[in-house]
């Protein structure tokens, strides 16, 4: 008898594309244990925009999820994932575990992504209107190839 794997739920998306959100409402939904690297940050009083701490962060966070999926546990993992290669090794680990593994994309227009940020007036200092634009740039949206790979993907307008 083959034992049951959990599932590795990756919430990608812009800041301010409402990926706090929804990933709770999946959590409280499933059951699961979400991981949400701006939260630990806050709780640790480290600047959200310290990349080395956040990165450090993100690696005990996925050392967590690697001992909770073969667990049969749902891991919820909403660090905004913004490259294809970050989203290609989380799913490939999670494939090597025997879990499933989905991707779900939030997107949102610039403008409302920078709307929903400043009103919410978490980063310090406040991100600019040409941050965002920035961030628009270097995000690689998943396509249709990539999303193919996974176990099931979704994109939500949001």
């Amino acid at each position: 008898m083959s034992q049951a794997m959990g599932k590795l739920i990756i919430i990608c998306g812009l800041p301010g594309s409402g990926k706090t959100t929804y990933a709770r409402q999946l959590q409280a939904r499933l059951q699961g244990v979400r991981l949400s690297a701006d939260e630990w940050m806050e709780a640790l009083s480290i600047n959200l925009w310290d990349e080395p701490q956040r990165a450090r962060v993100e690696g005990l966070q996925w050392q967590l999820a690697q001992q909770l999926l073969p667990l049969n546990v749902t891991v919820i993992i909403e660090w905004g994932t913004w490259g294809r290669s970050e989203r290609d090794a989380l799913r490939l680990r999670a494939h090597e575990l025997r879990a499933a593994v989905e991707l779900h994309y939030l997107k949102a227009p610039i403008d409302v992504l920078f709307d929903r940020v400043r009103r919410r007036g978490m980063e310090d200092p406040p991100a600019t209107r040409d941050q965002f634009e920035q961030w628009a740039r270097i995000f690689q949206e998943p396509n249709a190839e990539e999303m193919a790979l996974f176990d099931h993907a979704v994109t939500i307008e949001n």
